[in-house]
């Protein structure tokens, strides 16, 4: 069993992280700070943790001198990501871990994979790939990365893998990244398509990410999203597109309460039904909704058939229509 796990462990590490191009910008592999057990503070970027061990990253703990641990550990480490780098869109990636991990940026969760106890799940044979948003990131100045992991048994921690941020070769040009923290409620309501709709006491997840990764492991079928975005004059000239990743299973999609797309047949729920979930979602955007220099609502409706849920990954925001144009040309 040990040498199967083995052998399906070294196929892994050969299949690239994402069908994705990327360029490596910053190499994180080195020293990192790590400390065992448990406390959810050390997510703060202001924790102190100047008298943690030092920790080699790629590598299990137990070759960094913890040999036979098994439970939780934290790494974090600190960095500058230069002003130069602002206008790209970047990825964090993390390689194996061993065996459940839960990523924050800045002290914002960025990703995660696999379960904590008591429902522990594990993760070890998943590439970590982690979108950025923009929003996060204090370009020019210190960042702080903190991995909150959990290994069951054998090898734990971030083992291997190239590890650093990366750009996106094959990049749109993004008008307005809308990645970042979202308003989020399971349920289904048709006012929460609304413009005005009071949605101040929603919970706030990040996105692109899956909603389980955000303690909402038994949400299956519906829920929604909601942003709030001002789209200045000059762009709101121009023919636009709304791109919203890859969502799991199937979505409607509202800018300023009408609907602008939908994918998928939400009726559909029986023996029939089809998931959507590797398409990539674009909608125009008709200029006569948009409310230039305001206020202008971005809503999904959103239903899961089960498992993962949510807009999970791809780019988010708005593009011009010429630049949709040259992604969805040379994607194909």
């Amino acid at each position: 069993m040990i040498f199967l796990r083995y052998v399906l462990f070294c196929i892994l590490l050969a299949l690239p992280a994402s069908a994705i191009n990327l360029n490596k910008e910053i190499d994180l592999s080195g020293k990192w700070h790590f400390e065992i057990g448990d406390n959810l503070d050390y997510v703060r970027p202001g924790y102190n943790d100047s008298k943690w061990e030092t920790i080699i990253v790629p590598s299990a703990w137990e070759n960094e001198g913890f040999p036979g641990y098994d439970g939780y550990g934290w790494y974090r480490i600190s960095f500058v990501i230069p002003k130069e780098l602002s206008n790209k869109v970047l990825y964090l990636r993390l390689g194996q871990i061993d065996d459940v991990d839960r990523t924050y940026f800045n002290g914002r969760f960025i990703g995660g994979n696999g379960d904590f106890p008591p429902s522990y799940q594990t993760a070890y044979d998943v590439n970590r790939l982690y979108a950025l948003p923009s929003a996060f990131i204090n370009f020019g100045k210190k960042n702080t990365l903190a991995v909150r992991i959990y290994d069951q048994h054998g090898s734990g921690g971030i083992i291997h893998g190239k590890i650093g941020i990366y750009s996106r070769r094959d990049v749109i040009s993004l008008k307005i990244d809308l990645s970042g923290l979202w308003q989020f409620r399971p349920g289904d309501d048709p006012e929460w398509s609304y413009v005005d709709f009071d949605d101040s006491k929603w919970q706030r997840i990040a996105v692109p990410s899956t909603w389980e990764q955000h303690n909402f492991a038994k949400v299956d079928g519906f829920a929604w999203y909601r942003k709030s975005v001002r789209i200045p004059k000059n762009i709101a000239r121009q023919k636009l597109i709304l791109m919203l990743g890859k969502i799991n299973d199937i979505d409607q999609t509202f800018f300023n309460g009408i609907q602008i797309g939908n994918t998928g047949n939400f009726d559909d729920k029986g023996k029939n039904r089809h998931s959507h979930k590797d398409e990539e979602r674009a909608y125009f955007i008709p200029p006569y909704l948009i409310r230039p220099n305001k206020k202008n609502v971005i809503a999904v409706r959103v239903y899961d058939y089960g498992k993962t849920g949510g807009i999970y990954s791809g780019y988010i925001g708005i593009a011009t229509r010429s630049e949709y144009l040259k992604y969805s040309k040379k994607a194909k």
